[in-house]
Parts: C-alpha cells; structure tokens; sequence
C-alpha cells in the first residue's frame, strides 16, 4: 500500500511546510480580519519579513507585536512565496520603555516606518538589523539619541549601496573643514570650495564629519535629517513610487518648528 502511494506520489513531489525561527524587531502590525494581524518584521537572518498572526489583536497579543519590540519568532508557510503565519516570543518590550518621551517615541516610529519602506521584502540586511538594534539602545539609554537616528539613516543608505563619503573633500581631498554635501554625487566639500555654490549644496553638521565635534550646534539635527532623508527619497523610495512614511515626516517637524 505504501509503496503504491510512493508510485503515485513521488518523494520529489512531495512538498513539506516551510518553517524558519529567527530573532527580529517589530516593525509594523496591522489589523486583518476580525482577529488577526499582519505582521512586518525585520529578522536577522531572512530580511524585512511578513507574516500572519491569528489572534494578533487579542490583549495578549497587543503588547507583544509593539513596533520597536524585539522578539523571537517562527514563521510557517506551506510554500517559499506564501504569506506564512508567525508566532513570536518576546524578547524585549522597547516601545513601553519610550512611553513617556514623546521625542524618543516619535524617533522609534519613523525608524521602523523607514526600514519597512526603504528595506525589500525577504531580502537578508544584517547590517540593517544590527544597527537598528544600536539605535533602539540609544533611544532608550543615551542623550545623544537623535545624533544616533541620523546615523541610523546613513547606515540604511550604505547597506542598500547608496552610502555618502563624507570622508574628505570631493573637490580638494582635504579633510578639514567639510561644511556641505553635494546633492548630485553624495560626496563631502568644503566650506571654501562650497562657498561660489552653497545654495546648490547640502548643510553637512559638525557631528556627521571626520572633525572632533563637542556638542551639537543648533539647526545641525534638522541638517541631517535632510541630509539623510534626501538621498533615502531620491535613491530608495522614488524609484519604487513609495512616498516618504507620514511618520518621518512628523518626526522632522520636531526639529524644524
């Protein structure tokens, strides 16, 4: 009997579930159906990754797919291109953490509104992840969270091949005094070599270059998240038609009141 069924079916044909475990940030869960949620992650191993929970938007459920959460999950999928379920275990709760800064939570949802924009689906981004993971312990431990989020966004240009050198002078090779960023080629230029043309220019803070920088000026946060959120929209989101997250654009509004 058994060998008939092999006969009929045989082993090459026959599929098995696909299932993988990884470790992974929370970064979008939105409501499907009655009772589930469909769950944007970013894994370690397997990219930005979606999945289904059943009964996601139960109360015991709610607290664990907060964005920003770090989690251990399980993904299911009868075949490689499904859709696929996920369970997840909390690993660590970040979002509550934030709660009571409201600066501090605005940064936690335009970094995980950027990452599900900018990163493709399925596609493995360690750096992506590891820096995120650097970004989420300075949002909740360190004065200099902000400076931290801007790197954060020069970190995802440069894992997705569109890094900036703001290294040295694109037109003099000096390293000194790099105050502007061309918008055409993404290289650093200096104040004197930038002057005949600063309008055409990006404003460079103190704090992005090579230079020994105290403390951060005025104006230089809003500087860098143009800086970085130009070159996100021009090289990553446009060519897809996605259009800047609702959720950066409110936290830039912060800084440039």
């Amino acid at each position: 009997m058994v060998a008939g069924v092999y006969a009929i079916y045989p082993v090459s044909a026959i599929r098995l579930p696909m299932q993988w475990t990884d470790n992974a940030i929370i970064l979008s869960a939105r409501k499907h159906g009655e009772t589930s949620v469909i769950v944007q992650a970013l894994t370690e191993a397997h990219g930005r990754h979606a999945g289904l929970v059943r009964g996601g938007v139960g109360r015991g459920s709610r607290g664990v797919l907060q964005p920003g959460n770090e989690v251990h999950g399980v993904w299911k999928a009868r075949l490689p291109d499904h859709l696929g379920s996920y369970t997840f275990e909390l690993r660590r709760a970040r979002a509550a953490h934030l709660l009571s800064d409201a600066g501090r939570l605005a940064a936690l949802s335009s970094a995980c509104s950027v990452a599900e924009a900018a990163l493709p689906e399925r596609e493995k981004h360690k750096a992506a992840y590891d820096g995120f993971l650097v970004l989420l312990e300075a949002l909740e431990t360190s004065d200099h969270w902000a400076e931290v989020y801007i790197s954060w966004e020069l970190g995802l240009l440069r894992e997705l091949g569109f890094g900036l050198d703001l290294t040295a002078c694109a037109q003099t090779g000096e390293t000194e005094g790099l105050a502007f960023v061309s918008p055409r080629t993404g290289r650093a230029v200096t104040a004197a070599a930038g002057a005949p043309y600063k309008e055409r220019l990006l404003p460079l803070p103190g704090f992005l270059s090579q230079q020994t920088v105290r403390e951060t000026k005025p104006g230089d946060l809003s500087d860098g998240l143009a800086l970085t959120g130009f070159f996100v929209e021009r090289h990553v989101l446009a060519p897809h038609n996605i259009k800047m997250p609702p959720a950066r654009t409110r936290f830039v509004a912060r800084f440039t009141q």
